[in-house]
């Protein structure tokens, strides 16, 4: 059974499985391959969707975690963590809308939206990795 303490890991399991998935869509989109990008980005959607029902659990439910580190470090992750929040704020609304876009076959729209969403959800896929790094395994804390 999965423990509340656990829930940090397994988000950034998640992130790291959306970020594989992002990366394979893009690829697959590249080659031509449109429904081996579609299944791989449908599959990014949902294990984001996965990913953000955890956190929020973990928020409620979970022990307000501080980062312990110093010296330079310091600013280093409050940078990457305020620009994650930042973004990771807008993911869930232009991800649906880009989605929703290639569902409905409006696919020069999509395009156009998916420049923006790629590269924003992408950033937060591997900045929400690093943050637990950071938090988790680099500086524990106590």
């Amino acid at each position: 059974m999965i423990e509340i303490a656990d829930l940090p890991a397994v988000n950034a399991a998640l992130n790291s499985v959306s970020l594989i998935l992002l990366v394979a869509g893009y690829v697959q989109i590249q080659r031509g391959r449109v429904k081996a990008h579609q299944c791989c980005m449908t599959a990014a959607f949902c294990v984001s969707t996965a990913f953000l029902a955890s956190y929020l659990t973990y928020r409620l439910l979970g022990e307000e975690k501080r980062f312990t580190g110093q010296g330079l470090i310091r600013p280093i992750y409050f940078f990457i963590l305020i620009t994650h929040v930042i973004l990771a704020a807008t993911v869930p609304i232009l991800a649906g809308r880009t989605l929703y876009l290639a569902l409905r076959g409006r696919f020069t729209q999509h395009r156009r939206i998916a420049r923006i969403t790629f590269p924003i959800w992408m950033y937060v896929s591997v900045t929400g990795v690093l943050v637990y790094l950071f938090l988790f395994q680099l500086y524990p804390g106590r």
